[in-house]
């Protein structure tokens, strides 16, 4: 008898204008946006690959006995562009585009958005906007009036008067529904990929399938997130048109709002300060204590060259060697205070982001497009976890490079040797670590429970009120 009901329910949406519309609005959108974000993205990668090779062309030594300057950029670790950005852009283009490593700290390279902001003032499409926000509202079309709409029309008392039960009946509005709705997405979905796959996309390799795979299943599970919200406002109202009012502001609210407005209240609950004035910050101490550390060397040159106004050329530059031997503990002691200073500053700094952070994701998760977006952009690793790699990867260069070049540069030496031997070699960047589909599985956990949450607990609703209502 379900299958029956099943079919019914199939043949009935499939000779409705809304599946005519659903069929032309998957075969259009999704395959042009992937074959579109898919030329984005190799223009992104020659990009990515004639900056890497510039700065190849750039300086890989550097002598520290020359003089640096604090705000020089010794080297860059770029952030490369990756395949699965098709899908979801995520913070790709939001994020740096280098880190640039200098005395002072790490500078951050201006994001790829700043050279074409226009384009993103009217917001950017990909797939998981598409899923998202489209299909989503699709969705809620499908099903507002899968119980009001029989209601309204009188059938419903006659279908349940021949001994139907309740249950059978609502599952065929779902399944049914359901059915017709994904099958013209993955349809549209296997066409853009061959597409894409036609014009070079990588698709076959070890760690894009299983991502685009589960990137599927997760938008499959999103769609039956917002099936179940309208079933439920479908089995609470008798009319169809104002189920189809409620319906529309359940998703203004659901996936244009919600999702906003937990960040905006994190600014209020957990202020912080922004990068760039953390930078100016250690720059301003560093010049403090170079300040100081003049006076101290002035005071030093002063009582050594008092008893010896009269020197040669000889006894100067021996006093000046001599000088430095003295000069030099004392620059250790501030070149440790700075360091102290500095990390009291980055980790304060680091503890109210993440603060305010943990603050917003907790408030925005109250929906389930919160949900969809971090978990799709972790696939994608284009979210929350590419940015903390690509960040810790660039602490992990600035550690290495401050052992090797920034901490034996002086400042405030009478005579540089400019010696050959005291060459010291860059160190090149270090790869950014990718974790694999399990990690970002175990990392997502919530999300993917949160999503089956939401699917579980408003099914159930649906259910226990389409039991209880008089028909």
């Amino acid at each position: 008898m379900l299958m029956t009901l099943i079919q019914k329910e199939v043949m009935h949406h499939i000779l409705s204008v809304r599946f005519v519309a659903l069929l032309l609005m998957c075969l259009l959108l999704v395959p042009l946006t992937l074959s579109i974000n898919y030329q984005n993205y190799r223009q992104n990668l020659i990009d990515y690959q004639e900056a890497v090779k510039l700065a190849n062309i750039e300086e890989t030594t550097v002598n520290p006995e020359m003089e640096l300057k604090p705000e020089l950029e010794v080297s860059k670790l770029f952030l490369k562009p990756t395949p699965l950005s098709v899908f979801a852009n995520g913070l790709g283009e939001a994020l740096p585009s280098y880190l640039g490593m200098t005395r002072n700290g790490i500078i951050q390279g201006a994001p790829a958005l700043v050279s074409d902001s226009l384009s993103y003032l009217l917001g950017h499409l990909d797939f998981l906007f598409l899923i998202g926000t489209v299909f989503s509202l699709l969705a809620l079309l499908f099903t507002f009036d899968a119980v009001a709409g029989e209601r309204e029309a009188g059938t419903l008392r006659i279908t349940l008067a021949n001994s139907l039960p309740r249950d059978l009946f609502l599952w065929s509005k779902l399944i049914g529904g359901y059915i017709v709705f994904v099958v013209p997405f993955l349809v549209s979905q296997l066409f853009g990929l061959l597409v894409i796959v036609w014009q070079g996309f990588p698709l076959g390799e070890p760690e894009i399938f299983p991502r685009v795979f589960s990137l599927t299943f997760v938008s499959l599970l999103y769609i039956a997130v917002f099936f179940a919200v309208g079933t439920v406002i479908s089995t609470y109202l008798d009319n169809s048109k104002t189920a189809l009012i409620i319906a529309f502001t359940v998703w203004v609210f659901a996936v244009l709002i919600t999702p906003r407005v937990g960040f905006i209240m994190a600014r209020f609950i957990a202020p912080t300060q922004t990068s760039q004035s953390v930078y100016l910050e250690k720059t301003a101490l560093r010049e403090n204590f170079n300040a100081e550390l003049e006076e101290k060397k002035k005071k030093i040159h002063q009582e050594f060259w008092k008893a010896r106004s009269q020197s040669s050329m000889e006894e100067m530059v021996a006093g000046g060697f001599e000088i430095d031997k003295h000069v030099q503990p004392l620059e250790e002691e501030f070149r440790q205070k700075y360091n102290d200073s500095a990390d009291e500053i980055d980790r304060r700094y680091k503890r109210d982001k993440a603060r305010q952070e943990n603050v917003g994701e907790t408030f925005s998760r109250i929906t389930p497009t919160s949900s969809l977006i971090y978990l799709a952009t972790n696939l994608t690793q284009t979210g929350k976890t590419k940015r903390n790699n690509y960040f810790q990867a660039g602490d992990r260069y600035y550690d290495a490079l401050d052992e090797d070049l920034f901490s034996k540069v002086l400042d405030h030496i009478s005579m540089r040797t400019m010696r050959p031997e005291d060459t010291v070699k860059i160190t090149q960047p270090p790869p950014l670590e990718t974790p694999n589909l399990g990690e970002t599985f175990r990392q997502s956990v919530v999300d993917v429970l949160l999503l089956c949450f939401f699917a579980v607990v408003l099914t159930t609703v649906a259910f226990l009120k389409f039991f209880r209502s008089d028909i």
